[in-house]
């Protein structure tokens, strides 16, 4: 019997130590055993290097193109670990003391190569990040996570045995498995300099993926006629695929240049009213909007050669000559019209003053003008209170005066324009609450719900703020805590909650991440969350949140489809229901306050 399971054992441990790693670990290994040779001259050693810079520089491509096989490859080290302590423990009984440190080194090779994977499975889902300096700082945290983890893996030095004579397998086996963990060693702090080294090409390589061109950063890279051009682009930030991209960016911008032109007269064709005036207004426009696009396009070079992070003190400069051609775009169009317009109103009406003309567009020239330097301002990073407050004694004592009139009617005015609130609309604002009645020049009349009327100036609302419930579309929230025993068991809980969680997205009263909405504003004109511009929420938490006074705390956090306040009554109670029935079927009671009195003997 004992014969037999040293057979096994000795055929068991052979494919373990026979079985190679990944292709790159492979790789890196063969390069590290050429540079500890004694005779390696510096030819080969530059060699060796360059070998070893593009394995780094093509497996961050390989891993993104396909991330979800490099995860399984680092899988199967946690088979090898058991299957490894195991044999130990076998090896301890049986008294075979080398055989137990040969297993034991190569059980610390392969929680090297465990550590090491996990380090970059994790630093795979970083990339995600919002922004560079946020995947700095995580990449950062992991990789002090795996220099915790090294240290209490190499607790021992090995490299005592490597003077053993060799007069066995067992201790052949043995030394080459301590060259081997120490060259994993050496890897593991080798992948961690290429990875800083690396990080700004991760990223980049990353957005690549995410706009589903990785494909083709992976079929340039993998040519070999590339590799010397990207060795030598690669000091000033750049390489192959990224010149490739910057051209056809360059060409696409040029194109839409082109298209933009052309969607803008027949725009103006189908616009009734500036239908006459779309040649001379496009004619005028040429100019502008090729240099507007110039500027674009050098912005998204920028970015792109930035591998897709904006630079803060640019980004603000490009957002200030955007707000001038704004205000200029804008300026020739209405300035365009008046003036053909103008001649119109001429020839058919003698009552208009024509002064009366000229200062009402001087006047609209003046707020263009004024909203350009403001939008400047702004975007340059000036308090723009700071600039209002300042505009002179004059313009001080004026609106002192008058300053309630002005408040009010500028009041009106941001309420039509900014589309807060309409009629109907149930809000709150300054601690009162109602459906609005009518929005007046003055104030703005609320029907409460104990039915009173209230009346609020239109100055109010520019100082306070407002809360509109009817600006949401799909999505009222449904958020409770729900107590159970301190008795209960935590499997009951775990699969209390995981159907509670299967509960929710079955439910057809309850919106969820696949819940379909129809947007009303498809093409908008800015960069906000269509979600949150028309109020459609959708989240579905369900956790075990807290250990409470009285009760272990499970969080429902989620929303009902319909925002209407029945509706959401009936949804609420139908959840309520259920999630009593769940806690049944688990043997779970709600737990209610309570106070556990002992009694001294």
């Amino acid at each position: 019997m004992k014969k037999t399971l040293f057979l096994f054992l000795v055929i068991f441990s052979s494919s373990l130590f026979a079985t190679s790693y990944s292709n790159f670990i492979d790789a890196q290994l063969q390069n590290y055993y050429k540079m500890n040779e004694h005779n390696i001259s510096e030819e080969e050693i530059q060699q060796v290097l360059q070998d070893e810079n593009r394995l780094y520089n093509n497996v961050l491509t390989t891993l993104l193109v396909d991330r979800n096989k490099y995860i399984k490859e680092f899988a199967k080290y946690e088979q090898k670990i058991f299957s490894l302590q195991k044999i130990i423990t076998i090896n301890k009984r049986a008294g075979n003391s080398t055989a137990v440190l040969r297993d034991e080194v190569r059980l610390k090779s392969y929680q090297i190569l465990r550590s090491q994977g996990k380090m970059l499975k994790d630093i795979l889902y970083a990339l995600n990040k919002p922004d560079l300096e946020s995947f700095e700082n995580q990449l950062t945290t992991l990789v002090n996570q795996n220099q915790a983890e090294i240290l209490k893996i190499d607790d021992t030095n090995y490299k005592e045995y490597l003077s053993w004579t060799a007069d066995s397998n067992v201790v052949v086996d043995l030394q080459a498995n301590v060259k081997e963990y120490y060259a994993l060693l050496e890897l593991n702090r080798d992948i961690i300099v290429y990875l800083y080294r690396l990080k700004e090409k991760m990223y980049g390589l990353n957005k690549y993926e995410k706009y589903h061109l990785i494909e083709v950063v992976y079929t340039l890279d993998s040519l070999e006629f590339f590799q010397p051009v990207n060795e030598l682009l690669e000091k000033y930030g750049l390489d192959v695929t990224k010149l490739f991209m910057m051209i056809v960016l360059s060409i696409f911008v040029y194109t839409l240049r082109k298209v933009a032109l052309f969607a803008l007269r027949n725009i103006m064709l189908h616009i009734e009213y500036l239908k006459e005036y779309s040649e001379r207004i496009v004619v005028k426009l040429i100019k502008p909007i090729d240099s507007l696009f110039i500027v674009i396009n050098i912005n998204l070079l920028i970015y792109l050669y930035n591998n897709f992070s904006s630079i803060d003190y640019l980004t603000r400069g490009f957002n200030i000559i955007y707000s001038f051609y704004a205000t200029y775009i804008l300026y020739i169009i209405v300035n365009r019209v008046a003036t053909i317009k103008l001649r119109s109103i001429d020839t058919t009406s003698k009552n208009i003053k024509k002064d009366i003309i000229n200062v009402s567009i001087k006047i609209i020239n003046f707020v263009i003008l004024i909203i350009g330097i403001l939008l400047a301002l702004y975007f340059a990073g000036v308090d723009l209170t700071t600039v209002l407050s300042g505009l002179g004694i004059g313009g001080f004592a004026l609106a002192f005066a008058a300053k309630d009139t002005i408040s009010n009617f500028f009041g009106t005015v941001s309420i039509l324009f900014s589309d807060v609130f309409s009629q109907g609309d149930w809000i709150a604002v300054d601690n009162k609450e109602g459906v609005v009645v009518e929005i007046g020049l003055r104030v703005t009349t609320l029907r409460t719900f104990d039915n009173a009327l209230i009346a609020i100036p239109n100055g109010t609302f520019a100082s306070k703020d407002v809360k509109n419930w009817n600006k949401r579309k799909v999505g009222r929230r449904i958020k409770m805590n729900i107590g159970v025993k301190y008795s209960s068991k935590s499997d009951d809980i775990k699969r209390a909650v995981a159907q509670i969680k299967e509960m929710l997205l079955a439910h057809p009263d309850i919106a969820t991440p696949n819940t379909k909405y129809e947007y009303k504003k498809e093409d908008m004109t800015k960069l906000v969350s269509k979600d949150d511009l028309e109020g459609v929420k959708t989240n579905l938490l369900v956790y075990l949140d807290q250990f409470s006074a009285s009760s272990i705390d499970i969080l429902i956090y989620c929303f009902s489809k319909s925002v209407m306040w029945e509706d959401w009554l009936k949804t609420k109670e139908d959840v309520m229901h259920k999630i009593m029935k769940i806690l049944e079927e688990n043997s779970l009671e709600f737990a209610f306050p309570s106070l556990s009195v002992y009694q001294e003997k």
